[in-house]
């Protein structure tokens, strides 16, 4: 029998909910699609102990698509989130605790970016010498950072981030 006793029809189900809940932990909606396997490779989350669910190109009322990644048990630091808005700049992170949202933050690019990022200039000394990498925000859309050091101009492709494969 369809719909039988304590199952949901799709008409009962909550309208868009394609994953699952978590109980306590961090959800990072409204990335653009086929950016979350990076997001997740940049703040480590593919490693073993960590339970992440990542939706990609789901639908969006906001967005026609988005990512989605949910991690239980892990809520994200402030550099994590600098490193979230240069890839996903409209991106919003839920923190939940008990299945609900207790706390919702759109990320954005900060004017300036310590350890971050490298510098896309190969000559730059913070890629030859052992000194703290340092971007200014010239531009936020379409997204520009220049280096403190030598003043080349990167596109927001351009960053290499700092836990992505980098040194």
């Amino acid at each position: 029998m369809m719909g039988g006793m304590g199952m949901k029809k799709p008409a009962e189900a909550k309208k868009g909910l394609m994953v699952s809940p978590i109980e306590n932990g961090t959800v990072i909606d409204h990335i653009p699609p086929g950016k979350a396997i990076k997001i997740a490779e940049i703040l480590n989350l593919l490693q073993p102990g960590y339970v992440v669910i990542i939706g990609q190109n789901l639908r969006s009322t906001k967005y026609v698509l988005k990512d989605l990644i949910k991690v239980e048990n892990r809520y994200l630091t402030g550099e994590e989130y600098n490193k979230i808005a240069l890839i996903a700049p409209n991106a919003t992170v839920n923190m939940i605790r008990n299945f609900e949202i207790n706390e919702k933050r759109k990320v954005t690019v900060p004017d300036v970016l310590e350890e971050v990022a490298f510098c896309a200039n190969a000559n730059c000394i913070s890629n030859k010498e052992h000194v703290p990498s340092r971007l200014y925000t010239v531009s936020r859309d379409p997204l520009v950072m220049v280096c403190h050091y030598c003043n080349f101009e990167s596109k927001g492709e351009e960053l290499k981030l700092k836990g992505a494969g980098g040194r």
